[in-house]
């Protein structure tokens, strides 16, 4: 397991240098796949890049920008990875650096490895089952090893307000009815706006104690983000079957869920 999560991680750190390149230096047209959703060549970039370091691993990837799988083609996966070259690419586009770089391995429909970077602040976020969730400051060139010995457990703070995290781009009116609620539970709730999978990252470290997510996602956007919530002790509930959410599923829609 260390030897594919340093694989990860140094696919993540090249993606992300890639993708700054792009983000600092490079003019980009933005354009929209079937589901409206949009992409850039900086999408593509990452995804080759990590492509190119996953195959070493001869374990299957399902990668937002990969080819459609058939469940058909992978209903018997037990182990596979789920990749999203750039999470946030609506965030990548306003340039608000508040985009990441997700990777998970997941062994029988569930994450027991994620990474997730965010190049724009040069942090990295990595878990696995055999040794929990870690944040470390870390740069395109930072050697893995160094990472791995380096990196902090997740440091666990408790605002003196209730904290939700909700999307920057994505605030459905079932959320904003479900953060009413808790106001009447809980008194004054302090509401922070984030993009991408930083805001399971912010429940992981207990910067924010829920994130609803009550509208659409796909696997790929949860994954490594859900690995990293696992091994800091919270949970991402299906907000259908109340229970944790599973991946490698017929359907890559995500129902919607709950982190806490």
């Amino acid at each position: 397991m260390k030897e594919l999560l340093s694989i990860a991680i140094k696919a993540s750190l090249e993606a992300g240098r890639r993708i700054m390149e792009i983000y600092e230096n490079e003019d980009f047209e933005v354009d929209f796949k079937g589901d409206d959703s949009p992409l850039t060549k900086a999408d593509l970039a990452s995804h080759e890049i990590i492509m190119e370091h996953l195959k070493e691993t001869g374990i299957p990837v399902l990668s937002e920008e990969g080819k459609d799988l058939p469940y058909e083609e992978r209903k018997d996966w037990q182990q596979l990875w789920i990749v999203d070259p750039i999470d946030g690419t609506k965030e990548f586009i306003k340039r608000n650096g508040e985009f990441t770089v997700n990777i998970a391995l997941v062994e029988d429909q569930k994450p027991v490895l994620g990474v997730v970077y965010v190049p724009a602040l040069r942090e990295l976020y990595f878990a696995s089952k055999e040794i929990g969730s870690f944040k470390i400051a870390a740069g395109f060139d930072d050697a893995v090893d160094d990472i791995l010995n380096k990196a902090s457990k997740l440091p666990t703070t408790n605002s003196e307000l209730f904290t939700v995290v909700a999307s920057k781009s994505h605030l459905s009116p079932e959320t904003e009815e479900y953060i009413a609620s808790l106001e009447k539970e809980h008194g004054k709730v302090e509401t922070i706006s984030k993009g991408s999978s930083l805001k399971l990252c912010m429940v992981a470290e207990g910067a924010a104690q829920q994130y609803p997510r009550f509208a659409p996602t796909m696997e790929w956007d949860t994954a490594a983000g859900q690995a990293i919530c696992t091994y800091a002790g919270k949970i991402v509930l299906d907000w259908k079957t109340n229970e944790e959410m599973l991946y490698n599923r017929e359907q890559l829609l995500n129902n919607w869920f709950l982190v806490k």
